[in-house]
Order: structure tokens, then sequence, then C-alpha cells
């Protein structure tokens, strides 16, 4: 029988179906098994959190990680630090900084310890946006979570931790 190629009438994802989205059978490397569960369970977190960014904010994954950055650090941040802490090249905090100074939620100052570089930081608008945003993105994510168990997550994240560890140990 021929498979569909429209994916609208592949059946949902159900315990029997988990894995089979990416060919992954039991057959497989462990390791390839896992790699592949955490880059969907990633993947499909981040398309339903930037859906109701989009949604609910009008607004983008990227803008609302640049915002989460600068209010960690109420005094602001160089544009250089906060390009390496969001992982993504200096055209694109500028052209983020850009916007959102032109929404009045980012101010752009020179830094007084080295003309040369730029502080951004948010503005009481800027705060008071964010705030709102993270309030609906906790309540997201912990509705993503109910189906875990508390030590579930709890065990879940500290598997994940030692993971990291591991991986930094190269």
């Amino acid at each position: 029988m021929k498979q569909p190629t429209d994916r609208s009438h592949a059946p949902a994802l159900s315990d029997a179906h988990i894995g089979k989205e990416a060919g992954v059978s039991g057959t497989d490397h462990q390791a390839i098994r896992l790699w592949l569960r955490l880059l969907a369970c990633s993947t499909q977190i981040e398309q339903q959190i930037s859906q109701r960014l989009r949604t609910r904010f009008g607004t983008t994954l990227a803008r609302f990680d640049y915002m989460a950055q600068l209010n960690r650090y109420p005094e602001g941040l160089r544009m250089k630090v906060l390009s390496r802490y969001l992982m993504v090249t200096g055209g694109s905090v500028t052209g983020l900084t850009d916007q959102l100074v032109s929404e009045g939620f980012v101010t752009r100052e020179e830094d007084p310890d080295d003309r040369r570089a730029l502080v951004v930081r948010l503005t009481p608008a800027g705060v008071q946006q964010f705030e709102k945003m993270a309030a609906e993105h906790e309540e997201w994510l912990n509705t993503m979570f109910a189906g875990l168990g508390q030590p579930e997550q709890e065990e879940l994240y500290r598997l994940l931790g030692h993971m990291r560890s591991v991986l930094a140990e190269g």
C-alpha cells in the first residue's frame, strides 16, 4: 500500500508512533535513538512556545530570549556580551536591538567605560512587557510538563544536567 504524501492524515503521535517520526526503530543504536528523541522533544516545545508567543504577543522566540537576557541584567549588557549569551551573530543582535528600541522596549547607550561599546537595557515598558510574556511562558511550560509527575520532572532535570556535564568534559 502506498503511503500518503500528505502528512495531515498521518496518525497522531501516540506511544506506538513515538520515534517513528524520524524513522527510528528499535534496531537503531541507542545513542542515535536518544539524540533523535531529545531533538524531537526540544523541537516540539520550541514550536509550541513560538506559536503561542506569536499568537498572544505578536513576537518571536528570539525577541523573547533577547528580553529575558536583559531582564536578568537590569544594569544592561554590552551588545557583544548579549550576542554571546544568545549564541547569535552581532548582526542578529543589532537587528533585534533596532526593532526593540523603535518600539520603546530597549535603550542603547555608549558604555561609559568604553566608548566603542554599546550597552543595551530594558526600559520600564520593556520590563513590563517581558514580565507579562514571562508569566504566560511559565504557565505554558507548566502545562506542557504537567503529564510528568514532580518526581519524573526532577529526575529528567537531573539526568539532563548530568548529560550536560558529560558533554562539557568532552
